[in-house]
């Protein structure tokens, strides 16, 4: 009686993990707006939700299980997009070794662009605004900016360096960004 009370609870937990389904889609389809991709993801949650119904103790709502276990496949499915971006090539002759053939190993142009004579002259009054955008700046959001950006720091360097936490030098930095694109947006590109 016992096994036959088991395997009707076991049935009836995979009808409603089943039922869970559309809500589930939904879910996956705002996060990774890809129907294929919240389709796979939402099949992952139910193969990994049946794997372990034997876990689901029923302290917590079945919803909020499977979304639960739904977030961690989105957040895989994200990944493995970005590491699985195909090389998309400007013509159908080149190649990624040509394209690697233009930079050194440190990832700079071993021989830059040449730019136009008017595209100099932009650039250099482009640099002068966004010069004049950074003396706007806080000191130590400017100068966590400038580590980054100019000298290529890593978040590690910069925090030893300025004597912050990582999370505070992501803060600085993101201020930095939205000020001078606020700042070159009115004074550089309104033009």
């Amino acid at each position: 009686m016992r096994r036959y009370h088991r395997r009707t609870l076991a049935s009836d937990l995979r009808s409603q993990i089943e039922a869970q389904r559309p809500y589930l889609l939904r879910y996956a389809s705002m996060e990774l707006r890809n129907s294929d991709a919240a389709e796979d993801a939402v099949q992952e949650t139910l193969l990994a939700a049946l794997a372990a119904e034997a876990s689901f103790a029923g302290r917590s709502n079945l919803r909020t299980w499977l979304t639960g276990i739904l977030k961690h496949k989105i957040v895989d499915a994200i990944r493995r997009a970005s590491r699985e971006r195909p090389f998309e090539s400007v013509d159908d002759e080149s190649t990624i070794e040509d394209l690697e053939a233009l930079f050194d190993e440190t990832g700079h142009w071993r021989e830059p662009p040449q730019a136009w004579p008017e595209q100099a002259l932009q650039e250099k009054q482009f640099l002068q605004a966004l010069e004049k955008c950074l003396t706007a700046l806080p000191a130590r959001t400017a100068q966590a900016f400038l580590m980054r950006e100019h000298l290529g720091f890593d978040t590690p360097d910069i925090c030893k360096e300025l004597g912050i936490t990582s999370t505070h030098c992501w803060v600085l930095l993101y201020r930095a960004r939205m000020a001078l694109r606020e700042c070159l947006e009115k004074g550089w590109l309104s033009r």
